[in-house]
């Protein structure tokens, strides 16, 4: 029974042999399978793509609720009725909703670009015209967000990712006196990719915090707000509402999008935030676009039908996505559990699961994984600049595979996690003699 090992730390040097043996034998049986597995991002699987075929038939008519023809110029806010579904699940008014492309990311970096050229409602300049911009980096965190201020040159400072959001007081002493910290990334339901899900103490500090920067922005990605792996439906923080009553009304601009409620590359994006602030994106947006595909809005309005609606179908994904979370966990216990040389979570919702191993083995387990035929994310992504200080943080995405698949997966997984951390403390102990 895993319950009745001993930890490996507490192995002799001999039975630290014996157990590296064992797992190199194993690991040779693992190459030997012959596997190709790729576990390297969250993407939705062809059972849950399927579950939004209905689109394909859609819209039954080209024209929105008043009557407007769908397939012509304007509306640069998007159509009204899909901005109503995503108000009421968003707690906000439909006013301040922008409907936008496929693409959530995008409308992020838009965001971002025109903090830097013009600044935003609260800012005394352009961004780009401060000595310094940087950010607040809860970690572990998503690469693409890091990914987005280093190709800006906006500089990341990072904080620890607790289950209840970021370490506050880490980020208060950081955006109290220093005035080029001007925002942070936030992912508040099932964060990507310890699962984490920011509490109403911790999202009460985020939005009346003094901040030595006017113009501080929480950029709320709220991508898993809807993505429930149990029946408990955690409800997001309503950081639009705290943050106004908190008298920063413009602090935080909120994103979400369908990309993994109905096709992955054919959704919908919106911002939410308060009216100046959606007025700011769209007088700058006005320059860059006519406006959205509309006819992908009402194709989606007439799926969805309502926000119940929207809810209704991510319990169908739930029932495809569940069970690998649940063959992810099993699998770890199996292989690692009473070891003391790895850490996961056990995520309530959203697309990943966060494995810490013992430090200074990330790396290895992942070149293990990929010489046995199954692709990782690399270690270290979700770190700003890819550097993890410690080497131990990987993120595990099982969505995609079929769950046979992410059962040898997670079991292979498992392999290389042993494997690396039984080399790793015999050579600790050869060099310290």
């Amino acid at each position: 029974m895993t319950s009745s090992r001993t930890p490996l730390a507490s192995l002799s040097d001999d039975d630290l042999a014996a157990f590296l043996t064992e797992q190199q034998q194993a690991y040779a049986q693992l190459q030997a399978t012959g596997l190709k597995l790729d576990l390297t991002r969250g993407k939705p699987s062809s059972a849950q793509l399927d579950l939004s075929d209905e689109l394909l038939k859609l819209p039954t008519t080209t024209k929105d609720r008043a009557g407007t023809d769908v397939r012509n110029y304007g509306g640069l806010e998007g159509l009204q009725e899909l901005r109503e579904i995503f108000a009421e699940l968003l707690g906000v008014e439909p006013a301040q909703v922008v409907a936008g492309g496929n693409s959530s990311l995008t409308m992020m970096h838009t965001v971002l670009v025109d903090f830097l050229l013009f600044g935003g409602v609260d800012s005394p300049r352009p961004w780009s015209q401060e000595e310094t911009v940087r950010f607040v980096c809860p970690v572990p965190g998503y690469d693409r967000h890091f990914a987005l201020l280093e190709e800006l040159g906006i500089e990341m400072v990072n904080v620890d990712m607790r289950d209840d959001g970021p370490d506050m007081d880490a980020v208060e002493a950081l955006v109290r006196d220093d005035p080029s910290v001007k925002g942070i990334w936030i992912v508040p339901t099932y964060a990507n990719p310890n699962g984490a899900v920011v509490s109403q103490e911790v999202a009460a500090r985020l939005a009346s915090m003094p901040t030595a920067a006017p113009d501080f922005t929480i950029f709320w990605d709220n991508a898993y707000a809807f993505h429930h792996l149990t029946e408990d439906e955690t409800k997001s923080a309503d950081i639009i509402s705290l943050c106004t009553a908190g008298g920063h009304p413009n602090r935080p601009v909120v994103f979400a999008s369908t990309s993994k409620v109905t096709y992955a590359g054919a959704g919908v994006a919106v911002l939410a935030a308060s009216v100046d602030n959606v007025a700011w994106f769209l007088r700058h947006l006005g320059k860059a676009s006519i406006g959205p595909d509309k006819v992908n809005h009402l194709r989606h309005v007439e799926f969805f039908r309502s926000a119940e609606g929207l809810r209704q179908h991510m319990q169908k994904h739930r029932e495809i996505l569940a069970p690998k979370f649940a063959a992810v966990d099993e699998a770890l216990r199996t292989g690692l559990a009473g070891l003391d040389i790895a850490e996961w979570s056990h995520p309530r919702g959203g697309y990943f699961v966060n494995l810490d191993v013992l430090d200074g083995t990330a790396s290895r387990v992942v070149q293990l994984a990929k010489e046995a035929g199954i692709a990782l994310t690399p270690a270290g992504s979700s770190f700003p600049y890819g550097r993890d200080p410690r080497d131990r943080n990987i993120r595990l995405a099982p969505t995609m595979p079929v769950l046979d698949d992410v059962r040898t997966a997670m079991a292979g997984v498992a392999t290389c996690v042993a494997l690396a951390a039984a080399e790793r403390l015999i050579s600790e102990r050869r060099a310290g003699r």
